[in-house]
């Protein structure tokens, strides 16, 4: 199609939103009467359908030159009809965009202009609209005629998959998703849908669910080949940058809860060595994790290696500047280094925090002692002048 962007019906609802309802009057051939059926407009309306909708649109330095774009082979009024639904798409007109298509197919019936590709642009782009609508039969019936125009063109089944959706008529809209996952398997909205159905279907249908769906069209290999060398657009890839993206982040977080749990059951066991590698691999994982410096140190604690169990707990504290478990485990380890004047400064800090820590109160009073013990044999030892 054009540059009008589809998005998926809100929650499997009833279509899209912010689009006032057109009128549905329509030849029996799908084109519609310019005149058939109009409502009035608000004046809002009226006058967007002179402009670009931004509140600029009737000045004269306001810049139209988006409608001289070529469009394939349509000729150039055809052209001008289009690229201005498109542009109306873009501002959120649904209702005036869906208007121009509608002009535009009809235009081309009138011209007797042949060219598939460019009808099927313009249905699929009107489908679009009757998406944003909540029109969701219209744009099925759309979506139809652009298939019928060209087969296997992914954004026509797109759309009606998202309508089939809308409506609940699930198994026809499982079909279209595989179709289009058939032709890019990196449109995100098509495999979280497909995911969804199933659930549904699984549920609505039981375990032969896949026994009352309709046949899947099998692909022609030239269309894959087609879609897999066809450029993706800025949009579908950050849309697929963002999903990997996504997917990385839930694969990494799994990984840092598991090992942060067998490290934990390490710990509890008394494998202080084995728990070390756990937690090793958590913080590759998660360089910022307070919790894993602070779970790392008791292991190195227990393995007298203080100074490490140090570095352990300032990381800790960095993070989380009154983190009492921190500063508690940090004097254990200045106690270990026999650096104890520290270590009661650390556990006071602990008791001004929360005075009811009892291990706190009671490692102040073994750490006092010897302090006290070890400034009397340094006095013990100075020599005199």
């Amino acid at each position: 199609m054009g540059n009008a962007q589809e998005k998926p019906p809100g929650g499997g609802g009833r279509g899209g939103r912010g689009a006032a309802r057109p009128d549905r009057a329509a030849a029996g051939s799908g084109t519609r009467s310019r005149h058939a059926g109009r409502v009035e407009k608000p004046q809002s309306h009226r006058a967007a359908e002179k402009g670009v909708g931004n509140g600029t649109e009737n000045s004269p330095a306001a810049d139209r030159s988006y409608l001289d774009v070529p469009a394939g082979a349509l000729p150039p009024h055809l052209a001008r009809l289009k690229n201005e639904g498109n542009h109306l798409f873009k501002h959120g007109q649904f209702a005036d965009a869906l208007e121009k298509y509608s002009q535009a197919i009809e235009g081309c019936s009138e011209a007797g202009t042949d060219s598939p590709e460019d009808l099927c642009i313009l249905y699929s782009n009107r489908a679009a609209c009757y998406l944003k609508d909540g029109n969701s039969a219209d744009c099925i019936q759309d979506c139809t005629k652009a298939l019928e125009l060209q087969p296997f063109s992914l954004k026509p089944l797109l759309r009606r998959a998202m309508a089939y959706e809308s409506l609940e008529r699930y198994r026809k809209a499982y079909v279209d998703y595989k179709t289009v996952l058939q032709m890019d398997g990196g449109v995100p909205a098509a495999h979280d849908s497909v995911h969804r159905i199933t659930r549904m279907l699984i549920e609505q249908d039981g375990p032969g669910w896949r026994e009352k769906l309709p046949d899947i069209p099998v692909v022609p290999l030239a269309v894959q080949q087609q879609h897999r060398e066809k450029p993706a657009s800025v949009e579908a890839a950050q849309a697929r940058a963002a999903r990997a993206a996504q997917e990385e982040a839930r694969r990494k977080e799994a990984r840092f809860t598991l090992l942060k749990r067998e490290g934990n059951e390490l710990v509890k066991r008394g494998r202080f060595q084995e728990a070390l590698q756990q937690y090793a691999e958590c913080l590759s994982l998660k360089p910022d994790e307070c919790a894993i410096y602070t779970n790392r140190s008791i292991c190195l604690l227990k393995l007298s290696r203080f100074e490490e169990a140090r570095r352990d707990c300032d990381s800790a504290l960095q993070l989380e500047p009154s983190n009492k478990k921190a500063f508690y485990r940090r004097a254990l380890a200045y106690k270990g280094l026999e650096d104890y004047l520290s270590a009661s400064g650390d556990l006071q800090e602990v008791l001004l925090l929360d005075p009811n820590v009892g291990e706190a109160e009671e490692e102040l009073e073994v750490v006092t002692g010897l302090l006290r013990r070890s400034l009397m044999e340094n006095a013990t030892h100075t020599p005199r002048m």
